[in-house]
This record gives C-alpha cells, sequence and structure tokens, in this order.
C-alpha cells in the first residue's frame, strides 16, 4: 500500500478524520434562535419539556438536567446519599468522572477490572471487593454497550446496595429490549459535542424514583427548594436552601437544542451501528485487529469503536501506531488510561499497576477509530486503508 505517511509517504487523507464530531443543521440553530429571542434563558419552560422528552425516550418517570455530564455523575452521587467512609465500586476503564464524583461527595472509589472481550466491568470482580462499606456500584457502558445488568442487579440486590449507570456512551441503545436508562436505579448521560446528542456541555440523569430526582433538582440549584421560574409563577421572593447544592443548571438554550437534537437520536444510532458493521464486517479477516466482541441480547449504540491491536504480530508498539494512523489522516484516539492509574488516584488511594491487570493490558493495545453519525461511506473505506495500510508494514 505504499509507504507511509509518517515515513514519508502520501497520507490516506489530506484532512484529518476525527474520532468524533457533533452535527448541527438548520433545525437545531432555529431553536436555539427562538429561544434568545424569547423571555426565558434559563430556569425556563425548555428545562421542564426537554427532562420530559428524554425520559420519555429512555423508559423513566423522571429525567434532571445538569450542566455537564460529570455533574450528572455528581449529583447521582449525591442523591444515593454517599458520604465520608462509603465505598463505591467503579471499573477501572472509564474516564476519570466516574470516579472523581464519588470522591466529591466524600466517598472512596473502589476499582474492579474489567470483562477482556468486552471491557465492561466484570461482575464477579466487582462482588469480590464488596465490604461492610459499600454502599453502590456504579457501572459504565463503556464505547455504547450495555453492561451484564441481570448480573450486576443481582449482586445489589444480594447485598442491600443501589445501582448506578455511567451511561453517558449508550444513549439510544438498550439491553434484552429495555433502553438504556431504565435498567438501574440512576443512569446518567452526557451531551458533549462528540456524544449522540450535544447540548454544547450538558447531562441528564434518569430514574423511576421522584425522591431521588427531587433530591437531584435541588442539588443542581444551589442546594435550594425554588428557582426563579417557580418563584415567578407564585409572585414569591421567599426561597430556603436545604442542603449544600451546586449551580449544576443546564439552560433553555441549550434544553432547546438537546430537544432538537433528541428528534434525531434513532436514526443517528442506526447509522453509528451501519458503520460499525462496516468496520467488522473489514477487519473480519485483518490480522493483528480485533474488535471488542459484542454480547448478546444488547442494542449497542457505539459512541466509540474500539479495536485492539495484537501486538505479538506486529514490530511497533500502540504509540507508534497511533502516531503512525494520526499521519494517516485518521484521527484515532484511547479511551482511557485506567483511572487507577493516574497520578492523582496513586498518590492519594496507592492504586497502582497490577491492581486491575486486565484494564491494564488492554489499555497498552487499544485505540479508538473515528465513529460519529455524519462519517460517509467514502469516510469509513479511509478508514479501513489505513488501518491496512498501517499494520502491513509494522506486521512481523
Amino acid at each position: 500500500m505504499g509507504k507511509l505517511a509518517i515515513h514519508g509517504g502520501a497520507p490516506v487523507r489530506e484532512h484529518t478524520l476525527p474520532y468524533g464530531r457533533q452535527w448541527l443543521d438548520e433545525e437545531d440553530i432555529g431553536a436555539v434562535v427562538e429561544v434568545l429571542r424569547s423571555a426565558w434563558l434559563t430556569t425556563g419552560p425548555n428545562v421542564a419539556e426537554f427532562e420530559r422528552l428524554f425520559a420519555e425516550k429512555v423508559g423513566t418517570n423522571e429525567a434532571v438536567a445538569v450542566s455537564n455530564g460529570t455533574a450528572a455523575l455528581h449529583a447521582a452521587v449525591h442523591a444515593l446519599g454517599i458520604s465520608p467512609g462509603d465505598e463505591v465500586i467503579v471499573p477501572a476503564m472509564t474516564f476519570a468522572a466516574t470516579a472523581n464524583a464519588v470522591i466529591y461527595e466524600g466517598g472512596t472509589p473502589v476499582f474492579a477490572d474489567v470483562d477482556a472481550d468486552t471491557l465492561l466491568l466484570d461482575a464477579s470482580a466487582a462482588e469480590a471487593l464488596i465490604t461492610p462499606r459499600t454502599k453502590a456500584i456504579v457501572a459504565v457502558d463503556y464505547t455504547g454497550q450495555p453492561c451484564d445488568y441481570d448480573a450486576l442487579r443481582s449482586i445489589v440486590s444480594k447485598h442491600a446496595l443501589s445501582l448506578a449507570a455511567d451511561a453517558c456512551h449508550a444513549l439510544g441503545g438498550a439491553y434484552n429490549g429495555r433502553p438504556v436508562g431504565s435498567i438501574a436505579d440512576l443512569s446518567t448521560f452526557s451531551f458533549h459535542p462528540v456524544k449522540h446528542v450535544t447540548t454544547g456541555e450538558g447531562g441528564m440523569i434518569a430514574t423511576d424514583d421522584a425522591d431521588l430526582a427531587q433530591r437531584m433538582r435541588v442539588f443542581r440549584n444551589h442546594g435550594i427548594t425554588t428557582d426563579h421560574r417557580e418563584r415567578e409563577k407564585q409572585g414569591s421572593w421567599f426561597y430556603e436552601m436545604v442542603r449544600l447544592g451546586y449551580n449544576y443548571r443546564l439552560t433553555d438554550i441549550q434544553c432547546a437544542l438537546g430537544i432538537s437534537q433528541l428528534r434525531k437520536l434513532t436514526t443517528w444510532v442506526k447509522r453509528r451501528q451501519e458503520i460499525a458493521q462496516a468496520y467488522d464486517t473489514a477487519f473480519a479477516d485483518t490480522p493483528a485487529v480485533e474488535p471488542l466482541r459484542v454480547r448478546q441480547g444488547v442494542s449497542h449504540a457505539y459512541h466509540l469503536y474500539v479495536v485492539r491491536f495484537d501486538l505479538s504480530q506486529l514490530q511497533a508498539s500502540r504509540a507508534e501506531l497511533f502516531a503512525a494512523l494520526r499521519a494517516e489522516g485518521i484521527g484515532v484516539n484511547v479511551h482511557y488510561i485506567p483511572v487507577h492509574l493516574h497520578p492523582f488516584y496513586q498518590e492519594r488511594f496507592g492504586t497502582g499497576p497490577g491492581l486491575c491487570p486486565v484494564a491494564e493490558q488492554a489499555y497498552e493495545e487499544i485505540v479508538s477509530l473515528p465513529m460519529f453519525p455524519r462519517m460517509d461511506d467514502r469516510d469509513v473505506e479511509d478508514v479501513v486503508t489505513a488501518v491496512r495500510k498501517v499494520l502491513e508494514v509494522y506486521r512481523k
């Protein structure tokens, strides 16, 4: 296939294809402009409408909008009553915010290893870590594939724990016919631009528990029981702060964009699945590259498409493969450095190499390929061509 671009050859693509990108159209722009011309830019009617439509989409009674995905995790941990001395089990293979949110409320994250084939939380590994101080398990739907919720629900029921889902990768996915968002006690979502729908920044927590939802609504509003719009409707100035909260509100501007984006979710998830199928087919006979396994009974939402490189067949490290693919114009990424390997966690909690060996081994081999619904078939072909080109040069 010719000389690699990193060695002076012609790249597969002249302009880099990113691993993720938002898709905004005139309908989205119009929805935002309409709010800009209205009386309410925040704490207005679009917030409640976005929450209602989102809850309907994921099959829950309640949804609580917040300023970003990390705020969603923090609100969920708060609602579950995590406090100093409590332990919360989280997978090692996730973004740092999953574990950070536990610390925000004074709890201690305990890192469980992942399944080698899917990189989802290993339920048996999680159960082995349960102590009298354990209060909850946070499952992460890594890449957009739902975890083994039957196994996890059995574990939390047996040990009287709460089950939260970091579903930031999995909006639009399903587990045994149930929409992601309706399976755990609380499910958190992100509306960052690379996610399935975007509000610029934003997040949501879905739940069937009205008390938990109300607790999170107070939490996102400084711990105050009413917001400005509610007081305006009542003709009142009076408010009470009943607990310590934060300003985690999502604006009407962002919620209007979210409402418009949500209408396209089903179509966009279908396109992500089509892209994944094209990758699966292309790499089925490509040595040294292995996509993550998809479990039976799930509908994968494909926020990410992650492959593992078999380095035993190659004369290059993952870092060298990453650099070579970038040089070819393919904006690959890596998701994630296992959280327990970050300096903060090693220094504060004494974690380090060897704690979660499956996640650590996977980290040395994984790369996220471009995956977003606006990719066309030529984009997909370019990714496949670049991967094959790089592997051909580095094959032993």
